[in-house]
């Protein structure tokens, strides 16, 4: 009778298929040759990293000494990151930036691989995503004020839960990456929340018709970031497996396998929960208006697409085909820059260097550490109201990040003239800055520190207290 012992001894190291193929040995009686081709057959290879990395379209320019520093490191990392053996095609935009150790995708970063899932390449914010509502011809102040008191921004859920429709929660029970009690919770507890970092609220008029319009932009929050770690860590066996010597970053699920096919479905479910979480806070403020909505449509910018047997990671990159997003309206995206800038509407044709994407936003030419402390001589209010002159700003948390206003984005009309010098999309109507809603500085008042200052200010008070008791007994 075979076993896995039998395997092992003929030069084959433990592999998880190990059961299912015993089975099938011993089924059909295989021994010698036949059996040694069988499992040959159904174990494969080892799987090298290219040895010399894949070419890809380089659709940016820098337009400065700081920029040249930025794209020499997208380049750097684009250049380490295609030789991940599944890859086929590769591109960045202009609004590229270094997310991690060279060979990490940067945002503005797309590949192409075959058969192939990569978690690391849409990240913990998974179905990064822009929602506009055009509400007509009504005061944006008062849309936004309306907003405000109705999304919530900042770590965690939100006191008022809104229902999880039966649909996603009965496709979360059938998926055995989101069937669990955590997901769940998450998925009920971030409803009408947005974040923080990047993640905004913005009100504004659309150029052509004077409309206002609300434009939402957050992830998947919990559900999508536990999703991820989950992705990560399957991804992380099947390297080891097939794969050793590629970057752990870089790992994949296989889709033609079991797990590969129940993760791509999953992604699905984080996508329609995270297109009904920017309903909620739209459905909501149009309903407290007294407004019934003339259009709506959205997008993701953080995402895998599927096409055939090509899946298009794109890491903070807007999707132009059609093809890749089904419920397209018209061809029309959105494209955000900062919150002094207009929200781009654009349409677009897939091109050889483009690969059917464009641009997310204006993108960075430095991290938000290295750019608070480039601006750590000043006031952080001279500094916020020198540059929202003219926009209502609001944060959430009640604290500026400067991390987060328009000198920590790369310059939006460097970003739009390189869309069209490289065929990245055609702007067809602009949604202009009224003023717009982020988390702010949240951390600030995070509750780790409210309690370690608490601990801080009791531990000094017993000092103070011990230091009092010894005094008096030395005046004695």
């Amino acid at each position: 009778m075979i076993t896995g012992k039998t395997l092992i001894n003929l030069g084959f190291k433990p592999n998880k298929r190990f059961p299912q193929i015993v089975a099938y040995c011993n089924e059909h009686q295989l021994t010698g040759v036949a059996l040694e081709n069988y499992v040959r057959a159904q174990i494969p290879a080892k799987i090298e990293p290219f040895e010399t990395a894949l070419s890809y379209h380089k659709n940016i320019r820098a337009t400065s000494p700081k920029e040249t520093d930025n794209v020499e490191k997208v380049f750097a990392t684009m250049d380490e990151l295609m030789k991940t053996p599944t890859f086929v095609h590769g591109a960045v935009m202009p609004d590229a930036c270094p997310t991690g150790p060279v060979g990490q995708i940067p945002v503005g970063g797309i590949v192409a691989a075959k058969n192939a899932i990569h978690p690391a390449m849409h990240s913990a914010d998974i179905c990064c995503s822009v929602m506009m509502t055009n509400l007509g011809k009504i005061d944006p102040k008062k849309v936004l004020d309306k907003a405000q008191s109705i999304t919530h921004f900042g770590p965690g859920g939100r006191k008022d839960l809104f229902d999880l429709p039966e649909e996603i929660r009965q496709r979360m029970k059938n998926n055995p990456f989101l069937n669990n009690d955590k997901s769940i919770s998450l998925a009920k507890k971030h409803l009408g929340t947005q974040g923080d970092g990047n993640h905004f609220l913005y009100v504004g008029r659309l150029a052509s018709t004077g409309e206002t319009i609300i434009v939402t932009h957050h992830g998947s929050r919990g559900l999508g970031a536990q999703l991820y770690k989950d992705g990560m860590r399957l991804a992380e066996k099947f390297r080891k497996e097939i794969s050793p010597r590629t970057n752990p970053t870089n790992a994949w699920i296989p889709y033609d396998c079991e797990e590969g096919k129940a993760y791509w479905d999953a992604l699905q479910v984080i996508r329609k929960w995270t297109k009904y979480n920017h309903g909620i806070l739209h459905d909501l403020s149009s309903r407290r208006l007294h407004i019934d909505p003339v259009d709506c449509f959205w997008n993701e910018h953080n995402f895998v697409f599927k096409d055939e047997d090509l899946f298009y990671h794109a890491k903070g990159a807007t999707p132009l085909a059609d093809k890749f997003v089904p419920d397209s309206k018209e061809g029309l995206r959105l494209i955000p820059l900062n919150m002094r800038e207009p929200v781009l509407v654009v349409k677009g044709e897939t091109t050889t260097e483009n690969l059917g994407f464009a641009p997310h936003g204006a993108g960075r030419n430095m991290s938000r550490r290295a750019h608070k402390k480039s601006k750590a001589d000043r006031k952080i209010k001279d500094i916020f109201k020198e540059e929202t002159k003219g926009i209502d700003v609001r944060f959430f948390s009640g604290h500026i990040d400067i991390s987060e206003l328009p000198s920590a984005y790369k310059n939006a009309q460097n970003v739009q003239e390189q869309m069209e010098e490289f065929n990245l999309g055609k702007v067809v109507d602009k949604i202009l800055p009224y003023g717009c809603i982020m988390a702010g500085d949240w951390q600030k008042d995070a509750p780790w520190r409210k309690k370690n200052k608490a601990r801080d200010e009791r531990a000094n008070r017993k000092k103070q207290t011990n230091k009092r008791k010894r005094d008096r007994k030395g005046r004695k």
